[in-house]
């Protein structure tokens, strides 16, 4: 069964017993296609939708919706309406997003023209006050200046999106010894956006890149490398050292005397091994004669 059954108990009896009803008009568009049934809701007084589970191939998910209608004083209900409906886990087509719309940032190949909205909010005339004071100084003495440039609301929009990805919340910047408002190789842009943002020029860094002043990371003009010798978290490694090994009792082999000791020994005599060590069963056999 693809959905929950659902069916409410204010439902006219009339109409919650039409289950029949609404299956046989199913069967009469699709023999083959219909399922289990799924629950009835009420409408109003007069009508209510019987579902039934959806069996055809690539509707997963989909149900049949069948209205059927009693009036107040009807003696059987009837079939009003039927129609194919997703449910809650169907499986359906995305949102339909206009062509204009789907263009994502990284989307621009070489050659290719974007032209930007009619009414973009992120540009202004030329002639209007950005209040950047910069671009309204230089708009002033040429007369108009460019055409079009960048809104209050276009550099806002700007600077969110710079400070999320180059920001000081950033996994770089939180390990960075230091941040990029004090590096040399930090190039602070011009205009408003001189005091909070710049762009990196170290090839080893964000090269290239629009960063926030307390952006950082570890190719900081600053940085010092640790002194002395190897690395300052390990101890060096001497592969030349002795390594002492510690081995059990029972793994030390008899040596070629001990061999021939134990040839001459008389049967049933116990040999020992190592001095200070006494044979296992020597409460059993008599010890060796002394040497």
């Amino acid at each position: 069964m693809s959905a929950v059954s659902v069916s409410e108990s204010d439902v006219r009896p009339i109409l919650a017993d039409a289950v029949d009803v609404a299956r046989r008009a199913l069967l009469e568009l699709e023999p083959s296609a219909v399922g289990a049934h799924l629950g009835v809701i009420a409408e109003d007084e007069s009508a209510a939708t019987h579902r039934f589970e959806a069996t055809l191939p690539g509707y997963r998910g989909w149900q049949w919706a069948v209205v059927v209608a009693a009036a107040p004083d009807a003696e059987h209900a009837t079939v009003s309406e039927s129609a194919l409906l997703p449910g809650p886990d169907a499986l359906v087509a995305p949102d339909f997003v206009p062509w204009e719309q789907r263009i994502r940032p990284g989307d621009l190949a070489p050659g290719d023209l974007l032209a930007p909205a009619v009414d973009d909010p992120r540009l202004v005339p030329g002639y209007i006050a950005t209040g950047d004071p910069v671009v309204d100084e230089v708009a002033f003495e040429v007369g108009l200046g460019r055409a079009k440039v960048m809104s209050r609301q276009g550099r806002e929009e700007a600077a969110r999106r710079w400070y999320t990805e180059w920001g000081p919340e950033s996994d770089m910047a939180r390990a960075a010894p230091s941040t990029c408002g004090s590096c040399g190789f930090y190039l602070p842009l011009a205009g408003s956006m001189r005091t909070a943002f710049g762009v990196c020029g170290n090839a080893m860094g964000a090269d290239g890149r629009v960063v926030h002043t307390s952006y950082g990371c570890g190719a900081h003009s600053d940085t010092v490398l640790p002194g002395g010798g190897g690395s300052p978290l390990y101890e060096a490694y001497d592969d030349a050292a002795v390594e002492v090994v510690t081995m059990e009792p029972s793994s030390i082999e008899p040596s070629s005397g001990a061999d021939e000791h134990d040839a001459a020994a008389p049967a049933g005599a116990a040999v020992s091994v190592d001095e200070g060590r006494s044979d296992p069963d020597e409460s059993q056999t008599p010890s060796s004669p002394p040497r």
